[in-house]
């Protein structure tokens, strides 16, 4: 008997699927389908999928081409698969030729010729509404959200606005964007949503002047610097029906939210502190990070990361917050905070000026979990005990610059006309709000 194995998502099963399947079936005598999971989807960046792992086996299975169907679920679980199932010939579409070679040395490769006209990524885009989103600011994070939306299906960046329209026109000229404008009324004219990348001190102006016009809003951290601004801004999206949500990247991808779950689960027992650290050398006198004027330095500019763990993990009813910090031409370059909870603590460093390793630490009373430099970016973490013989290490994918993983958030919030996001609750956003405040009002 001659077995084939072939791979895929299909997703929103249609003509070329089963094509494919029909082809790779006529190639031996027993056909094995792997079908992805939703989880190793996401960590290699696929966010864009429609249907539920169930409903993609059932439609794989109702072609009657398919002998057994398995869930492909990790990296290397085809060389796995092809000696587990005594495989002959491992088949995949032509639009994968020569990625595939290296199973050669376990069986036949053989890339099959695709039905041009037809995919998967053409379907979602006919039933999914296409949201066009404009950008508020032409600065680097700006910069970084245009390739990073192009993995989120359903969003069209359509164009961009800034006071300077020199700037604009630049930008909008790099990325091939429809129209460039110094008029934020012309831009809320156009779009159905706005990314607010501009400085700290701008976005509750034009977040309110978004929810005004009817527009969605994913805005920059920190969304404010006031909690009671932040408040405002929830309130009216929710009395409008629409969606406003706060990017701290972090706080919408895969490694850091299991994280999260896991710890909060009891595996470490009860957690008693949260320690996060996050600095970078900024050098540049000129740049809006180190100027006091536009509410620069370590807090306002990386408390929002930091916190994020505290907050989601100890909870927003702290008792008091300290703060030391070491300020330099009116910002502070550096800053160690301390909050206090009735039943454990958080602490934290933010540095602009001063270098430390940033990890994330969080300590319970059966064992802690370690989550190695850079933590906001979180691909790795362990969780450690005192026999070292039980403790686990966990591996994700952080994918680009992490903007796609709240990008897809938002659009999913959208669709699902969902207020509430339940990756950073307003509660949380708004604590985080209210600690930067807290940190204001004493240094100055």
């Amino acid at each position: 008997m001659k077995k084939v194995i072939t791979y895929g998502t299909f997703d929103m099963l249609h003509k070329g699927h089963i094509n494919l399947l029909r082809r790779a079936k006529e190639l031996g005598d027993y056909l094995v389908v792997g079908v992805t999971s939703e989880n190793y989807d996401r960590e290699r960046g696929k966010l864009n999928v429609h249907d539920t792992l169930l409903k993609r086996i059932e439609a794989v299975r109702d072609t009657g081409f398919v002998d057994e169907i398995i869930v492909e679920e990790y990296v290397g679980q085809k060389i796995d698969d092809i000696q587990k199932y005594g495989i002959d010939i491992f088949a995949i579409g032509s639009d994968w030729t020569g990625k595939f070679d290296y199973l050669k040395e376990y069986c036949e490769v053989v890339y099959l010729p695709r039905t041009k006209g037809i995919s998967s990524t053409q379907l979602r885009n006919e039933i999914q509404k296409m949201y066009n989103v404009g950008i508020v600011g032409c600065g680097r994070i700006a910069n970084r959200f245009i390739p990073e939306s192009k993995f989120v299906s359903g969003v069209n960046v359509s164009g961009v606005f800034n006071p300077h329209i020199n700037s604009a026109k630049a930008f909008a000229e790099r990325h091939a964007l429809e129209f460039a404008t110094d008029s934020y009324d012309e831009l809320l004219s156009q779009v159905d949503a706005v990314y607010i990348a501009s400085p700290h001190l701008s976005h509750y102006d034009y977040a309110k002047q978004a929810l005004n016009s009817g527009k969605h809003v994913l805005c920059e951290k920190p969304m404010t610097l006031d909690p009671a601004l932040s408040k405002e801004l929830y309130r009216t999206a929710k009395d409008n029906g629409l969606v406003i949500i706060e990017a701290i990247k972090t706080a919408y991808c895969p490694g850091f939210t299991h994280l999260v779950s896991l710890v909060k689960s009891g595996v470490i027992g009860t957690i008693k502190d949260v320690d996060a650290t996050f600095t970078k050398l900024v050098s540049d006198s000129d740049m809006r990070e180190l100027s006091p004027d536009t509410a620069g330095g370590s807090m306002t500019e990386l408390a929002s990361y930091v916190l994020l763990p505290a907050i989601k993990i100890m909870g927003t009813e702290y008792t008091s917050c300290s703060f030391h910090p070491i300020c330099d031409n009116g910002i502070d370059i550096f800053t160690r905070g301390l909050i206090c909870y009735p039943y454990g603590t958080a602490s934290f460093k933010v540095g602009l000026g001063v270098k430390s390793e940033g990890e994330l630490i969080i300590s319970g009373t059966k064992g802690y979990a370690y989550v190695p430099a850079p933590w906001w970016k979180t691909d790795y973490f362990e969780i450690r005990y005192e026999n070292t013989s039980e403790n686990r290490k966990y591996y994700y994918r952080f994918e680009g610059d992490g903007l796609r993983y709240e990008l897809e958030h938002f659009v999913f919030m959208i669709d699902k006309k969902q207020t509430e996001s339940y990756m950073l609750p307003t509660d949380e956003s708004i604590a985080i709000a209210g600690i930067i405040n807290e940190f204001r009002k004493k240094i100055d």
